[in-house]
């Protein structure tokens, strides 16, 4: 068990089996390498990928198939070995959301750039996809029609 100290959760404790590995950390946070999962709530489909060793980084995530349901790319051989990943039942893939201005309705995934984990030995990587149709950021929500409340008004 360790103790951890997180700005958005206060203390935690982390069972030792729960803990992500990163071996080269995540792009751009390469020195992060130790992460929990932690559900938003019960009932929701997102989930926060907190550091171990940065009590302020966190990162919001959802499993993409839940909003994508035509999502699909291959892993590598490369990541495969990395991972030991071992059968399909051993992968768990999440993808990182991004909320502009903390406007929900605006938030997007980052499908370009999958995190798979695998869950028998919590061995991570974040896979960025080369020759990708996907980006960095894709809509989780239609975008509302402006002015469609105004539909009825005739003009004047």
């Amino acid at each position: 068990m360790k103790k951890v100290s997180t700005v958005r959760f206060g203390s935690i404790e982390v069972e030792d089996e729960k803990i992500v590995h990163f071996a080269q950390g995540i792009p751009a946070f390469e020195d992060e390498h130790e992460f929990v999962i932690i559900p938003y709530d019960e009932e929701s489909p997102y989930v926060f990928l907190q550091s171990l060793a940065t009590p302020d980084l966190a990162f919001l995530m959802t499993v993409p198939y839940l909003f994508f349901k035509d999502y699909e790319f291959e892993i590598d051989d490369a990541t495969e070995q990395q991972l030991a990943l071992k059968s399909p039942e051993d992968v768990i893939v999440y993808t990182l959301l991004t909320v502009p201005q903390g406007r929900i309705e605006d938030m997007t995934a980052n499908l370009m750039a999958p995190v798979i984990i695998n869950q028998r030995t919590m061995a991570a990587k974040q896979l960025v996809l080369e020759k990708s149709s996907y980006t960095t950021k894709h809509r989780l929500f239609e975008k509302k029609a402006e002015g469609a409340g105004d539909a009825g008004k005739e003009a004047r």
